[in-house]
């Protein structure tokens, strides 16, 4: 199902869907293990039987976008997701026991469906961020509904199109429209709400969410950092560090927003850049391989960015291959560029940078990353690039993010037995694997008494017997 909400009037419309829904689910009664791996193959099917149109949609989306990526970060890591579940969920639905205080009683820990959940997903991985949330959701017994980004037209109403061709519109919903349909979106009564965009956006969606104490998850990103430490391998760093920022065009919520670097080290490092940039991209402008920004406000924003660095005092390489300009506004290509000695007067390091700009902040004394990195708010991730284990071990235990990454970028990503999400400014709520189950389930306890209900007689009256036991047991402690 797909709804076109009214400019006019977009809540009272959600509001008639979110009942219809919520109304569904109930009459249905819970979901078998089999009705959810059936809705989960079919999402599953859904992304992999039409990757050809989605990847060409995303680059339409895009000005352009590599089709690798595409299929990569969008196609084969929904289906994974999803498969995985629907694989997982019999032993995920298992009801836990527990320990009980006497004979004859049991208690258990049931895993309940929450109902409707929102799903608010955003426009660099459109399916990816819809379909990964959407496998716990499904796996967990709920329906939803999706509301993707009105940044990626084309692919948004392409996904509609195929929701209402493999699900029953009381399961799984789509709806578009623009900021202020997503607006009314996130203060609809659901039973959970989840949410991935910026943090200023996140706000708004969380003080949204409150009118009806929805529960949320928020994904958010900030700035992630890489600390390059004094005995770290300066090009491994740099070529895992550049894998990611020249991904999507470093248009990802986990891309390394800025390294953590030693002075002495800063030519090294500019040397194994551009020996990366020589062997992955030989070429830029023309390169398929290469994505383009997503829109032309974006685009002005990074340019935007790299001049008030400038001016500030910066120094600013550009890895752009030999004859080829920096950036190309027509197409939206901006090579990868070093922003060397950031401050934190500058722009670039004040707000998520969602690009292929990489400030560069240089330190001396051994404590400095640590500290720069916990007096700002909690990123989404933090590498580490080191081999020390004992120094790898102090990072982890100093500072506080929402992953942590040793010699390598993004890589606990695709890792579907770990949480996915964030801590503080980054987020609230993990998802991915068992935990997006347990995310969106209720874990609800349940206790039966003994025939003889012998736990619940200490609370009877009279008292007098009991009170001098009790008394009698405290002057033993």
């Amino acid at each position: 199902m797909s709804l076109q909400a009214n400019p006019s009037q977009p809540n009272q419309d959600l509001q008639a869907i979110v009942r219809a829904m919520k109304q569904a689910h109930l009459a249905h009664g819970p979901a078998t293990a089999a009705q959810r791996q059936d809705r989960l193959h079919r999402a599953a099917r859904l992304v992999s039987g039409h990757h050809a149109a989605l990847a060409q949609a995303m680059s339409a989306d895009f000005g352009h976008r590599a089709t690798y990526q595409s299929l990569a970060a969008d196609v084969m890591t929904s289906v994974k997701m999803l498969n995985y579940a629907a694989e997982q969920l019999p032993r995920w639905m298992q009801a836990e026991p527990v320990e009980v205080p006497a004979p004859g009683m049991k208690g258990w820990i049931q895993q309940q469906p929450l109902g409707l959940v929102g799903i608010i997903s955003p426009w660099n991985f459109p399916l990816n961020l819809a379909f990964g949330p959407l496998s716990g959701v499904f796996a967990a017994g709920n329906v939803a509904l999706i509301k993707p980004s009105e940044l990626t037209p084309r692919t948004s109403e392409l996904l509609a199109e195929l929701v209402g061709r493999y699900f029953d519109p009381m399961e799984l919903g789509v709806v578009l429209g623009d900021a202020s349909v997503g607006a009314a979106f996130s203060g609809l009564p659901f039973d959970h709400l989840v949410f991935t965009g910026s943090t200023a956006v996140g706000k708004h969606v969380m003080r949204a969410a409150a009118e009806h104490l929805v529960p949320v998850t928020l994904e958010l990103g900030g700035k992630s950092p890489v600390v390059v430490d004094s005995d770290a391998d300066i090009a491994l760093a740099m070529a895992r560090t550049l894998t990611i920022k020249t991904f999507n065009a470093g248009q990802i919520c986990l891309a390394p927003d800025y390294l953590l670097l030693q002075p002495e080290k800063t030519e090294a490092m500019v040397a194994a850049s551009r020996q990366f940039m020589a062997q992955a991209f030989p070429t830029l402008q023309a390169n398929a391989d290469y994505t383009s920004i997503i829109n032309d406000r974006h685009y002005a924003r990074l340019m935007g960015l790299l001049a008030d660095a400038e001016a500030k005092g910066a120094r600013i390489i550009s890895l752009a291959p030999d004859g080829e300009v920096a950036a190309d506004p027509s197409a939206r290509k901006i090579a990868p560029h070093l922003v060397i000695g950031a401050t934190d007067d500058m722009a670039i390091m004040q707000e998520e940078i969602f690009g292929p700009l990489l400030p560069v902040r240089l330190w001396s004394a051994p404590e400095e990353p640590v500290a720069y990195i916990n007096a700002h708010p909690r990123p989404l991730a933090a590498y580490y690039f080191g081999n020390d284990p004992a120094r790898q071990q102090s990072f982890a235990e100093q500072t506080t993010s929402g992953a942590l990454v040793i010699n390598d970028v993004m890589s606990h990503a695709a890792i579907e037995t770990l949480p996915f999400g964030g801590v503080g400014g980054s987020g609230i709520g993990a998802y991915h694997g068992i935990h997006g189950f347990r995310r969106f389930t209720h874990a609800k306890a349940v206790v039966q008494q003994s025939q003889d209900g012998a736990s619940g007689l200490r609370l009877r009256a009279p008292y007098a017997d009991k009170l001098a036991a009790a008394e009698a047991a405290l002057a033993a402690i």
